[in-house]
């Protein structure tokens, strides 16, 4: 955990993150002392030195009072193109190991208004759908343990029985749901 940033500006901030290149994801968040000011957040950029040394900027989304962390994967950003960005004029040192997070603090109108590099977001959906999919198979593979032949089946008056095929059924539908649209159960 890095607390101690360098303030390159006025409302500018850099972390260090060394051997950067072992780095899968970062984790930005506010430590909850001190909040920003009134209708300002930060955006969040990843800076990684290029083949020829120059720093490469690029936006991987934002932090707010209201969502005061988020977790940005950098591991595939490490080859692509810069963007835009407000550390520009500033000639941050670069070593090839090094590499920054840069929290810029910026109107939240402002902020609404970027689009972060796409790869950089931990998409929820994927490890929505992940467990899904892992929860269906569970409860497929343990309704499917207690499965009986009709000739296996001794009478009993209290007890209710679902046939295999149904269970089967009403799976493939969620999948094929679950596929075509991971939301779809918010509807």
């Amino acid at each position: 955990v890095q607390a101690a940033p360098q303030q390159v500006a006025e409302d500018k901030f850099v972390f260090d993150l060394p051997d950067y290149e072992n780095i899968n994801h970062v984790v930005v968040f506010m430590l909850g002392t001190v909040p920003f000011p009134e209708g300002m957040g930060g955006s969040v950029y990843f800076c990684y030195p290029d083949q020829s040394g120059m720093a490469v900027w690029q936006l991987l989304g934002f932090v707010t009072n209201e969502k005061p962390s988020a977790i940005f994967k950098i591991s595939g950003l490490k080859s692509g193109k810069g963007s835009q960005h407000p550390f520009g004029a500033m000639n941050l040192p670069q070593t090839p190991t090094v590499a920054q997070i840069g929290i810029s603090v910026e109107l939240l109108e402002s902020l609404a208004q970027q689009t972060p590099v796409a790869s950089a977001a931990v998409s929820s959906v994927d490890s929505f759908t992940e467990f899904t999919q892992k929860m269906l198979d569970n409860f497929y593979n343990f309704a499917s343990s207690f499965a009986v032949t009709q000739a296996q089946m001794t009478p009993n008056p209290s007890e209710a029985f679902i046939p295999a095929n149904v269970v089967l059924k009403w799976y493939e539908n969620f999948q094929r749901r679950l596929t075509q649209n991971p939301l779809f159960w918010k509807t």
